[in-house]
């Protein structure tokens, strides 16, 4: 983190083409070999910079309490983790806005941005899972849960669907769905960051990263959590 920092502060106040690999390590001091031990290449640098931020939200979501449904553990999480001064130095924010913004016009960076998101991605699906087994959907999403598995059941017609004849749900289908949703809710946190970082930021009633990443996650309301739900 420490190299992380030190490449950010450089990225930010000198560009990431002006700077290199030997700059960023003696920001840090440390020898240049020893940031080739950590890092094949300076963009690379910055990637524990979006991993915290993306590892903080995550694990807020497996934080939150038990009974709370899956839509409102993701929004929680990132209303305390996503807003500026939360959980992180007021100069990383600032740091991660400009790195981020970067990635529009930096195709090595946003590939380390991309490699981070899917990284992330992956992370929140076994969280989910472990929520959704838990039994932590809302009463609500029953309802959903048996028009979904009524519909699945409808359009396949004369072959096998995602439950059997006990009302198993096939551990197959549970799978696809929760890479499912855990793609949606990282895409949409995605995009509230990529979008709060286009910004200029000087406009007080301007959303912040977590209203506009709640905003986004509004459409797993309606998901039918209860469905996944393996008895």
């Amino acid at each position: 983190m420490e190299i992380a920092r030190a490449a950010a502060g450089l990225f930010v106040r000198q560009g990431l083409k002006a700077t290199r690999a030997e700059d960023i390590a003696q920001a840090a001091g440390i020898a240049p070999r020893t940031f080739y031990r950590y890092f094949a290449a300076k963009e690379e640098a910055v990637a524990p910079l979006y991993e915290a931020g993306a590892r903080r939200w995550v694990e807020a979501v497996r934080a939150a309490p038990p009974g709370t449904s899956v839509p409102q553990a993701l929004e929680d999480a990132v209303r305390s983790t996503l807003r500026p001064g939360a959980g992180e130095p007021s100069d990383s924010w600032m740091w991660v806005r400009t790195l981020v913004r970067l990635t529009h016009s930096t195709p090595s960076l946003r590939r380390v941005w991309a490699e981070v998101c899917q990284t992330s991605e992956r992370a929140l699906a076994e969280v989910l899972a472990a929520r959704v087994r838990a039994g932590t959907a809302t009463d609500n999403d029953a309802e959903h849960a048996a028009r979904a598995a009524q519909a699945d059941g409808t359009s396949r017609a004369g072959s096998t669907g995602s439950t059997g004849s006990t009302g198993r749900v096939d551990s197959a289908a549970v799978d696809a769905r929760l890479r499912l949703a855990a793609a949606v809710a990282s895409a949409a946190v995605r995009a509230a960051v990529e979008g709060w970082a286009a910004g200029d930021g000087t406009g007080e009633d301007q959303p912040g990263p977590a209203e506009l990443a709640v905003a986004n996650l509004a459409t797993l309301r309606d998901f039918p959590w209860d469905a996944l739900t393996e008895s």
